[in-house]
């Protein structure tokens, strides 16, 4: 009998269909990574590397084994009296505020008297070394009085304990058009959270200044907001405070929030020692005291016509989102806001509710709430395909934005709607899928225990922050007197490349090689008031920003050159590292460092601030209405499985995607992020599962007990391209589109292909309920199901 492994077995990869050049000739083309040398030679330095004073601090945070519950005593006298300990502190120890909540409040730095979930922060120990700090945490004598825990969102919801109010999106008269319609389906569905299992946790090291200041090295996204809650913790300007970011070892943000506290705590503890203090979480304790991915718990009920096409309906989703608002509103609206994914609902209503548990907080995550707005409507999609004796495929292309349906239900009209035809076309031909399909379902009918499935799965992802004071960067741009430059901005490394495209940007402009730019570390004495590094809009804002220094320069250059040399202005460009006027016998060139060394003895300025606001987007949120978006990047992808029904147990056997990224500003970076982000969200949606106690107490709390995919769940025929032949249709920079984040939700098709196989236990006229993670037991027990339901209708018949 063939086994899941014999089907497994690696075969040789195909060449992606889109190759980098790696010896490029122009900044247009593939650089690589401006840290990779550093990277694989283990010479890149993140926080644990950063050199610290010989007498610096360690610190260990005390935590709540308790989910929700009084505090009634925190003994410490034996914690303080342990050997190494230099300080302890409570919350009594802050001198300024002590909720550290990003948006909204609801985040203590400590707790008081309410326990709030289990992981929570109690206090902080500095002690001379880290294992000192740890030993003595274990020494407090710690009393809570535990109180019933809520943590069942929809029994939330359902009692109104919500973070944030519920939002509603309407477009038409949905109950008329569920109504009026020939067919409606429903159902429920619950999508698993996930943990960002950062490679590099949540660490900082904190030097008090001789200024009463401070400053913090930390992993962190968004250092404009350590600063800002680092200054209101310890009760001093915002100007007495400063944060730097390097690089991070991995974020999907998990350190867009969530860094701060940490931060925070640390700087404490240097004001009031006097020295250095380094804070990093065990892997442990980080699991338990951060958010993950919101679970959510979505339904639909939609109504179609004979084709399968929607006419309307109502979805609404329901986000968990621990004890906090943290930023889970915005969080949900995405999923709102995504609950269409590439598909026109005709007349719908769409309702977020952010349910309150007593969980930690849950926090930002690649997609920020997308992917699981998304996965109820391809739940719908393959459901009203089964229902009508349909292919998937053949329902979703019919469903697509299209001409007189290319409005959103919260108002937003869809540009580029033949680009996401064309693109699933594309696809739909490389990957041979109705040939596949055939083959399929024939080895399916032959094989009575492994069984194939196939889908493909479309993503229209929106590109901007959902709030529009975010969409704003500035950079900082130096030209030294040998030619060299120097680029600050406020956008942050943690290995998504973004340092090396802004790079790429300032070259560009100029007319240098790659290599005559360097990115200093993101600092907020440097660029001010800066946004997080999120929402897959790093490149976008910062490159745009410093793009307009870079041209601030050119001009000033241009400026000088036409009266120094007497030159025709007009006529200048930066190329290759000179300046360039004129043609033929009339051209003249002159190199960089030698117009950069008179302008500067011309006295001329050779710094600028580059500043980028995104036009166009708004978002009434009284009336649901608007344009949060500037644009939407498309993709799609064909996943094929193999799946044992009588294990659960599954594997990937091949992959096709087709992505959109416009001009792409660098293939080999964004070839990078479309197969990492697929991977990630491979593993999200079939083996990270995330397991609570019945006390609220994460027991998948550490690699041995949570799941991430290896190299070895890649797929052995794994085949990327870029589109070729469609630059952004709004004026982003240089027609690219962001990467970050539209991959990841590519793997939704793996989810859907695993229920095709399922599928073909009843002859493809049933739909499985397949929750995520689509873990082998959960596999196994819609298997079960479907053959249980199979014998009723027989037995009935």
């Amino acid at each position: 009998m063939r086994t899941l492994t014999d089907l497994s077995r690696p075969v040789p990869r195909p060449e992606p269909a889109t190759q980098p050049d790696d010896t490029p000739t122009s900044p247009r083309q593939a650089p690589p990574h401006d840290s990779a040398t550093l990277h694989v030679t283990g010479r890149a330095r993140y926080l644990d590397d950063q050199p610290a004073p010989a007498n610096a601090l360690h610190v260990a945070v005390g935590l709540s084994r308790v989910a929700y519950g009084r505090l009634t005593r925190l003994g410490l006298d034996a914690v303080r009296r342990a050997p190494g300990v230099v300080d302890v502190i409570t919350v009594v120890d802050i001198p300024g505020h002590t909720d550290v909540g990003p948006v909204f409040p609801g985040d203590p730095l400590l707790a008081d008297a309410e326990v709030r979930y289990a992981g929570q922060p109690l206090f902080a120990v500095a002690a001379t070394d880290f294992t000192s700090a740890r030993r003595a945490v274990a020494l407090a004598e710690i009393e809570i009085d535990a109180l019933p825990a809520r943590l069942d969102p929809v029994a939330a919801a359902e009692a109104e304990e919500w973070v944030r109010p519920p939002h509603v999106q309407q477009r038409g008269d949905w109950q008329r058009a569920l109504d009026d319609a020939p067919h409606w389906l429903e159902a429920h569905q619950f999508v698993g959270g996930q943990e960002h299992f950062y490679l590099e946790g949540q660490a900082c090291l904190a030097l008090p200044n001789e200024d009463d200041g401070v400053t913090v090295h930390t992993s962190s996204q968004h250092p404009s907001e350590v600063q800002k809650l680092i200054a209101e913790v310890l009760a001093i300007p915002f100007h007495a405070v400063t944060v730097e970011v390097r690089r991070m070892g991995g974020g999907f943000g998990g350190k867009e929030t969530q860094a701060a506290p940490w931060a925070c705590l640390a700087a404490l503890l240097a004001r009031r020692t006097g020295r250095a203090v380094r804070l990093r979480l065990p892997r442990g304790d980080d699991m338990r005291a951060t958010g993950k991915r919101h679970p959510f718990h979505n339904r639909y009920r939609l109504g179609f016509d004979d084709a399968g096409v929607l006419q309307g309906g109502d979805i609404t989703v329901i986000g968990d989102c621990g004890h906090s608002p943290d930023l889970s509103e915005a969080i949900v609206d995405r999923a709102m806001f995504h609950a269409d994914n590439a598909y026109s609902l005709g007349q719908a209503r769409v309702t977020g509710i952010p349910a309150r548990t007593h969980m930690p907080s849950n926090t930002a995550f690649r997609g920020f709430g997308g992917p699981q707005g998304m996965m109820i409507i391809e739940r719908a999609m393959d459901d009203i395909a089964r229902h009508l004796g349909e292919d998937p495929l053949t329902i979703r292309k019919r469903n697509l934005y299209r001409p007189e349906h290319d409005v959103t239900h919260y108002g937003q009209r869809v540009e580029q709607i033949g680009l996401l035809h064309e693109l699933v076309s594309q696809l739909e031909a490389s990957s041979d899928y109705w040939a596949r399909r055939s083959a399929i379902r024939a080895y399916n009918a032959s094989s009575p225990v492994l069984k194939k499935g196939l889908a493909l799965t479309p993503v229209k992802f929106g590109i901007s922050f959902t709030a529009k004071h975010l969409n704003q960067a500035g950079a900082l741009l130096h030209v030294y007197t040998d030619g060299s430059v120097m680029i600050n901005h406020g956008g942050t490394e943690m290995g998504q490349g973004l340092h090396t495209k802004v790079g790429q940007v300032v070259a560009r402009e100029l007319g240098l090689e790659n290599a005559a730019v360097r990115i200093s570390a993101t600092r907020t004495d440097k660029v001010p008031n800066t946004s997080p590094t999120a929402a897959s809009s790093g490149a976008d804002l910062n490159g745009m920003a410093a793009r307009n220094a870079a041209m601030q320069i050119r001009e000033r250059l241009f400026d000088f050159a036409a009266e120094h040399y007497r030159l025709d202005r007009e006529a200048m460009c930066l190329e290759n590292g000179e300046l360039v006027t004129g043609h033929g016998e009339g051209e003249r060139r002159i190199a960089w460092g030698d117009l950069v060394q008179a302008a500067y003895l011309g006295r001329v300025s050779l710094s600028a601030t580059g500043f980028y606001a995104t036009p166009l987007i708004h978002y009434d949120r009284a009336s649901g209405q608007g344009r949060p978006f500037y644009y939407y990047a498309y993709g799609a992808a064909v996943s094929e499985v193999v799946v044992d029904t009588l294990s659960g147990e599954h594997r990937v056997s091949r992959v096709d995607i087709l992505h959109d990224v416009g001009d792409s500003l660098n293939p080999a970076i964004d070839l990078g992020q479309i197969e990492g982000g697929f991977i990630q969200g491979m593993g999200w949606l079939t083996s990270e599962e995330l397991k609570w106690d019945d006390t609220g107490r994460l027991t998948s709390d550490g690699p041995a007990t949570y799941k991430i995919p290896t190299i070895g769940d890649t797929p052995p025929d794994f085949r990327v391209a870029l589109l070729e032949g469609h630059p952004n249709s709004q004026a982003s920079l240089y027609r690219s589109k962001a990467v970050g984040e539209p991959p990841f939700m590519l793997a939704i098709s793996v989810w859907s292909a695993l229920r095709d196989a399922l599928a073909s236990l009843a002859d493809y006229r049933l739909s499985p309920a397949l929750d995520t993670p689509a873990t082998p037991e959960r596999v196994l027990f819609a298997a079960q199901a479907l053959r249980q339901a199979t014998a009723t209708e027989t037995s009935h018949a």
